[in-house]
């Protein structure tokens, strides 16, 4: 039975592994639109960056680019949709897809949130502002405030295990990103997302409804067209 489990888990994990590189392999192809050179490119910048910290291999984040920007036969022709709408009790969802079949998307985005309520586009992005996001782990005795300050954030919050969260707008995350950087501090990630303005306090949930909440939040995370959730839950 141990050795089962063991196995079980293993291939969870690289399940698990194989759908974040496909994620990644499709937000590199997309980025790749903008130029195929990371250097010139920071939102390919900002993915690649991503992808190596989950230990992609160079050949295949090549291939990726490649692929996005033409160079190779069979162009991605992936497109980008966002849907917004409500999980169980209420709380507000942005889903970001990336898909090669917008009507398959749709069709499965629209079957996931009969659990919840699927909504038009602005009546739940309107709560949630689109900024620029860096999570980064300054060196012993550095001050997360100074540095945010000295760097151009515009807002900071604590994170988990010692880490901060440092926000910007959207068109100044990577220059944020390097001069945190500068000054030694360790950066996981950087990227655009959407930070909710009124989040629904999980403390107001029971236990039932949190587990409804997290059940539907994953089986969207499931999709495979599905790249990012923002929900507004704090």
């Amino acid at each position: 039975m141990g050795a089962q489990w063991k196995q079980k888990h293993r291939e969870a994990a690289a399940n698990a592994k194989g759908k974040i590189f496909t994620k990644l392999a499709k937000e590199i192809a997309i980025a790749a639109r903008g130029g195929a050179d990371p250097a010139s490119n920071a939102s390919l910048r900002m993915v690649v960056e991503a992808a190596r910290k989950q230990s992609m291999t160079r050949d295949t984040i090549e291939r990726a680019i490649k692929k996005g920007a033409g160079l190779l036969d069979g162009a991605a022709v992936y497109e980008s949709v966002t849907y917004e709408g409500f999980a169980p009790h209420q709380v507000p969802v942005i889903v970001e897809c990336l898909t090669d079949n917008k009507n398959r998307t749709s069709a499965n985005i629209r079957m996931l949130f009969k659990k919840g309520q699927l909504a038009a586009s602005g009546a739940v992005s309107w709560d949630f502002a689109r900024v620029g996001h860096v999570e980064a782990t300054g060196p012993a005795g550095a001050d997360p405030e100074e540095a945010a300050l000295e760097a151009g954030a515009d807002d900071l919050e604590a994170g988990e295990d010692g880490a901060t969260s440092f926000y910007t707008s959207p068109g100044e995350v990577d220059a944020v990103a390097k001069a945190l950087a500068e000054r030694g501090f360790t950066v996981a990630k950087f990227s655009l997302v959407w930070r909710p303005k009124n989040p629904v306090s999980a403390a107001s949930l029971d236990d039932a409804a949190r587990a409804e909440v997290e059940a539907f939040l994953e089986a969207l995370d499931d999709d495979d067209d599905v790249q990012n959730l923002f929900v507004g839950l704090a």
